[in-house]
Parts: structure tokens; sequence; C-alpha cells
């Protein structure tokens, strides 16, 4: 897989090599071949292979990558080196600081699984080791280092989850196709007769302009390739060459064409059928059928099924009859993505499924009413512990007038009322103005004093009545 200009980084190997460029890189046709390094690092980046644990996966890479030796075995390795596992043997050579690395990578996802794993866990019961078992990518066994096996166990996993995934991306358009046309249904029934009759008649226009379109060549096909030749690279048609061909959509230079680069090819057909600004085209569908051509070029040229295309592989399958004699390409509207049978057992999954949601809302509906009538209750307690405060209060209040004490405050203290000032004068003034000839020893109250031989006047001022003098 080295190409003589440009040897492919090796953490882009193993990603290759792993088939995680499966549906993930998006490569366009471009020309422009300057800051080729600057491109593939933005590739890399932007690239996501849709794992669960997709981050895992490239961390765990990036970080072999920087160890020279494990490093020189990748670059030396095969596909069959990788996916048997031998390579994860190398882990055992590789240095204290990146093993340590690894070790936190591993603790961090283990960690993660348990906070995705947090409501399973506490609804049935199960401890971590168990629920941790679900997860093939590592090893539940041992959850604080990263072993051999764990790579051994990541690398056998994320090959076996993308293999299977063209599969499951064919079974999810299926089922879109079904719930669509379930729709389709529903939408019908509610509708008058009259209205009915109209939007089927419409619908059947739109679904017969979008069957008439240009032929579409087979994929793969001379036709194809020179049309693409002639149209994308501006090539003259006679003067069509596989090998400058394939350097041609070599994008990235690196000797390969893995599947993005196949399916850029499709894009001058894809557009003969679909057009995303008329109704009739679904772009859904378009992706469908990009798939499909691109399972129909590996199928035919990829002979060794690594999912990637040489050019010794390119070359030999343009000496074959099908490259210029091949079958006519049919298009998804030929025939339907489903059968009677599977629309039906689909529509009674989905009568399961509503009903289902219907008694889950039937039974919040009733949650909520008795919360509602729990909020009642308490706010008819709570009205009636005030009342009972208050009345107490009340109660509390005039006792103490009926004993002749003060009334007490909010918090059972005695409070005294202020009286008015003019009260103050009227009292003060009876008390102070005497003519004091008692003998020298006696007092009136604590405002005046009889002297032995002089008679005086005590004057009480403003300033003593304000602060209750006692002169």
């Amino acid at each position: 897989l080295n190409h003589s200009h440009n040897s492919l980084k090796p953490c882009r190997l193993l990603l290759l090599l792993l088939s995680i460029s499966a549906g993930v890189w998006s490569v366009p046709i471009d020309r422009n071949v300057g800051n080729q390094e600057v491109k593939e690092e933005a590739q890399e980046e932007n690239a996501d292979t849709g794992l669960y644990y997709d981050r895992y996966l490239r961390e765990v890479i990036e970080v072999l990558e920087t160890d020279p030796h494990f490093r020189e075995k990748l670059q030396t390795a095969n596909t069959e080196d990788i996916k048997s596992g031998r390579l994860s043997k190398e882990l055992d050579l590789v240095s204290h600081h990146v093993r340590t690395r690894l070790d936190e990578l591993k603790r961090q996802e283990v960690s993660r699984l348990r906070m995705l794993l947090k409501a399973k866990l506490d609804s049935l019961q199960m401890d971590h080791a168990s629920l941790l078992k679900q997860f093939e990518h590592l090893d539940p066994h041992n959850q604080n280092t990263f072993e051999a096996k764990d790579l051994e166990l990541l690398i056998s996993t994320a090959t076996k989850d993308l293999e299977d995934y063209d599969a499951e991306r064919h079974e999810e358009f299926k089922r879109y196709e079904m719930l669509k046309e379930h729709e389709r249904r529903e939408y019908l029934k509610g509708l008058d007769q009259e209205k009915r009759e109209t939007e089927e008649k419409r619908m059947q226009e739109l679904k017969e302009k979008h069957r008439q379109h240009p032929k579409v060549n087979a994929p793969g096909s001379v036709a194809q390739l020179r049309e693409v030749w002639e149209e994308t690279d501006g090539l003259d048609p006679q003067e069509f060459n596989p090998k400058t061909f394939f350097k041609l959509h070599d994008t990235n230079e690196d000797g390969v064409l893995d599947e993005q680069e196949l399916e850029a090819l499709f894009t001058k057909e894809l557009e003969k059928v679909y057009d995303p600004k008329n109704e009739e085209d679904d772009m859904m569908e378009m992706e469908e059928e990009r798939l499909r051509m691109r399972e129909h070029v590996m199928k035919n040229v990829d002979a060794n099924q690594d999912r990637l295309v040489s050019l010794e592989e390119f070359l030999k399958s343009t000496e074959k009859k099908e490259f210029s004699n091949p079958r006519e390409w049919e298009t998804l509207d030929a025939k339907p993505a489903y059968t009677d049978e599977e629309l039906q057992r689909f529509e009674a999954e989905l009568r399961d499924k509503e009903e289902e949601l219907r008694r889950r809302a039937a039974t919040l509906h009733e949650e909520q009413e008795l919360l509602n009538e729990r909020g009642k209750a308490l706010e008819a307690q709570k009205r009636e512990y005030q009342q009972a405060v208050l009345e107490m209060s009340q109660r509390q209040k005039e006792q103490q007038a009926a004993d002749g004490q003060p009334p007490a405050g909010p918090n059972g203290e005695l409070q005294f009322q202020p009286q008015p000032r003019n009260i103050w004068l009227s009292s003060l003034h009876r008390i102070c103005l005497y003519t004091l000839n008692a003998p020298r020893s006696d007092s009136l109250n604590t405002h005046t004093h009889r002297t032995h031989t002089h008679t005086h006047t005590l004057i009480c001022t403003d300033t003593d009545i304000q602060m209750g003098s006692t002169h």
C-alpha cells in the first residue's frame, strides 16, 4: 500500500486496513495537488467511522503511532496481520510512556461506558463488570491497564462492525422506505374520496416523472468511466487510458482507490436520476443508489476483498467482458426495496409501538393527575396551618390583654407601645411644678426634692421627657 512518491501515514494505513474508510471520508475530485499533506490530515480529522467507540479507537491508534517500533511494524504489516491479531503482540515492546497513556485511555473509556450504563445498572440491579461484558472492544476483566488482548479485541471488533456497516445501511434504508409508504397510506386515509383520488393521481405523476431520466451506465464500465473522463476530467474520450484514469482519481496519491474515491466517480450518473430541487427525487434514495454502485464495483474489482482497489486490480477489471459489455443498470425505482410481507410486519411493529406509547402516555397522565391532587392537598394543609397559627396568635393577644400584660410580639416577646408626646407632658407637668418646702430628707417621686430653707421649682426639659429622665 506504499506509493513510490507519498507513503501513507501509519495511522491512516491502519484505518484503511480495518476498512474504517467505509462511509466516512468524503473525497472531492480536486486537481490541485499542492499541500497534499494538509488535505490528508483534514480528511483524517473529519472522518468518523460511525462506531460508538470511534474516539477511543482513533486515540489508541494515534498513541501507538508515536512509538517508533510499533510504527515500523505497522508500516510493514498487511491486512491479514492486522485482522488476525498478530500485530497486537507487538504491544509488549512499546515504550513505558506509550503503555501509560494507553492505560489512561482505557480507564477513560471504561468510565465513559459506566456513565452510559448508569440507568441500565439502576434498573437491572447488575454490577459494572457484568454490564461491561456487553462491549466487545475491550477486556472487561481488566479495567485499569491496556494489554495486548485489548488491542486484539479492538481491532477484531472494529473489523467485524465495519464489515456489517453496509448491511445495516441497507436495512435502515428499507425501513425508511416502508415508513414513507406507511405515512403515505395514512395520509390518504384522512382525506375524503375526491381529495384522495386527486392526491393519488398527483403522487403517481411524480413517480412517473422520476422514472423519466437518461440511461444510467453500469458503474465501473468503460462507458461510465469514459463519461467521467470527458465531463469531469475534461479529456478526449477517444484517448481514454485506464492507468491514467486511476492516477487522476487516486486523489490522495496513496496507490489505491478507497470506497469514497470510488463513490465520487458515480456522481455524474446519480445526477441523471436525482435533483434536490425536484419534489419527486428523494436524496435518501440517491445515497442508497450510491452505495449499491460502490458495492457492485467492489464485487467485480476488489479481488482480495480488502475494500481497497489497487492499480493492478483496476487494470485487470478492464480486461473483463463485463467492462466493455455490462448488463443494463437497474436503478432503485425498477423494483421496490421491500416485499408486501415485510411491509405488513413493519406496520404491525408500528401499531405495537404506538399502543405501547399510548399506554405509557396514559400512565404518565395518571401520575400527573395524582401529583396534581397531592399538590392541591399540600396547599390546603398549608393554608390550614397558616390559619391555625393566626388563630393561636390572636388568642394569645386576647389573653394577655385580659391579664393586663403588654401584647406579645411575633416571637412572643413583650411589646411596649409608645405613648403620644402630649400625654407625657401632661403627666410630668403635674409632677414637676411643685413648691418644695418639705424637710431636707423627704422626696417626691424622682422629680422633686425639698430643701431646708429655700423654695425651688423643678423644671423638666424636653430632653428629660424624651429620655425618661429621673432627675
